[in-house]
């Protein structure tokens, strides 16, 4: 499948996802949503996770779309560092935890085998993401 627009990069649609699991989780509960710094951190990270992949793709190079995907996966680490607090102070259970936390880890993977393979397979045509930096 061609990608001719970040919405249809996979790990993208699964990082959406991963968004509104963080923020359903937030809404779901008094305390989480009174823990302002907590919930505006967990939340910046996931939206973080999605919008660097929208943003690297934007840019010039293979190069930078690939350091872009590099910041996305530490977004998602990010998330699931959080979400340990979320669970430590019983804002979510063990089970919201493990949805979140997997979520997390699978757009991680997803990245991984993105990047992986944008650096084995160059383009047969280049474009404006082959060029130089």
């Amino acid at each position: 499948m061609k990608i001719e627009r970040f919405e249809d990069i996979k790990a993208w649609i699964e990082a959406r996802e991963l968004v509104k699991s963080v923020y359903k989780a937030i809404a779901s509960n008094k305390e989480f949503t009174k823990d302002f710094r907590l919930a505006n951190q967990i939340q910046a990270s996931a939206v973080s996770t999605m919008a660097n992949i929208a943003e690297g793709f934007s840019r010039q190079s293979r190069k930078e779309f690939i350091q872009f995907l590099f910041i996305s996966k530490g977004s998602a680490a990010e998330i699931q560092s959080h979400l340990y607090v979320a669970l430590d102070l019983s804002y979510i259970n063990q089970e919201n935890f493990e949805k979140i936390y997997d979520r997390a880890d699978k757009v991680s993977r997803m990245l991984s085998n993105f990047i992986k393979y944008l650096k084995e397979h160059p383009t047969p045509q280049r474009d404006s993401r082959d060029e130089p930096a």
